[in-house]
């Protein structure tokens, strides 16, 4: 066991810290920003804070809390399930062997299936805000730069695949049952898309430069966190969906504002209108998921009940 992956005292903590029947969950859920709300359809909850538990960090995000959730869904006996109502990211100061600590240990605890959810901003045009995206491919560019991947170092197993293919990265089992889902929950066509996502590191929004960038290179969605999860859990040989809530559209405008017109307008004795400045905020990032958070909680329950 080593410093960084103390397994053994982690789950030492949980097997006191919970009953029975929530000792072995069969689904994992990660929340994004401002989704935490995801867990209150939990039967027979018990928070357990990451305090608590040996290698996982503090979430310091506005939208994020720092417990993990064991609980039951569905009808008649239900599912045991566990949620982290908070994630690491790289930006907040963790190591990528702390990001992905908490899928390493869900693996350990039994689970099967990972549906990961996150606030992310639309590079396609045509997802507006509250549009829920179904991942079917990411592009990562901290990965393929070489600076920031979760699989780098030793093996945390040796079993572990040392290349990863991730051609089948993003469950198709796990997304026809979202559909089936959405179906049962009467959901507009319009409600649910399938796209690609690309991680940036984050903690700044994109330029207009880089958004243009990611949507030339065929993302849809961009975000700040997911892809170190979903490669831990496919390494782990778990089944992975990913639900992206578009918070919010990425600003890419189709021509740069010039100064040096406006400046040679106004020397011109003409007046020179001041368009808005368009930015985006947290802020907006964690209304638009308190808005959506009954929706993406339902799809949740409905896909969790038919795994059962």
């Amino acid at each position: 066991m080593s410093e960084s992956q103390p397994f053994t005292s982690t789950l030492d903590v949980l097997a006191r810290m919970l009953p029975e029947h929530l000792l072995k969950p069969r689904v994992g859920i990660v929340c994004g920003s401002g989704l935490s709300t995801l867990a209150s359809s939990f039967r027979d909850v018990v928070e357990v804070p990451y305090s608590e538990l040996e290698g996982f960090g503090k979430s310091t995000v506005s939208g994020h809390r720092s417990a993990l959730a064991f609980g039951l869904l569905g009808p008649g006996a239900g599912v045991p399930v566990v949620a982290m109502l908070g994630r690491f990211h790289t930006y907040e100061g963790h190591k990528l062997s702390t990001v992905v600590y908490p899928i390493r240990v869900f693996a350990k605890l039994g689970v099967q299936n990972v549906i990961i959810t996150n606030a992310a901003g639309a590079l396609n045009p045509k997802f507006p805000v509250g549009t829920i995206v179904a991942i079917h491919d990411h592009l990562a560019i901290p990965n393929m730069t070489g600076s920031l991947n979760p699989l780098f170092g030793p093996l945390v197993d040796p079993d572990h695949p040392r290349f990863m293919p991730l051609s089948d990265t993003y469950s198709t089992k796990l997304r026809r049952l979202l559909f089936l889902a959405a179906h049962e929950l009467q959901l507009e066509d319009s409600a649910i898309y399938e796209g690609t996502y690309a991680w940036v590191s984050g903690p700044t929004y994109e330029t207009p430069a880089e958004g243009r960038f990611l949507r030339a290179a065929g993302a849809d969605v961009v975000g700040m966190s997911t892809v170190p999860e979903v490669l831990a859990a496919r390494q782990e040989g778990m089944e992975v969906l990913v639900l992206s809530l578009v918070t919010n559209p990425v600003i890419i405008p189709d021509s740069y504002r010039s100064i040096k017109a406006e400046v040679k307008a106004e020397l011109a004795g003409q007046k020179v209108k001041q368009p808005p400045a368009q930015v985006v905020s947290h802020e907006e990032v964690l209304s638009v998921g308190k808005q959506k958070a009954e929706v993406m909680k339902s799809l949740v329950a409905h896909i969790v009940e038919l795994l059962n």
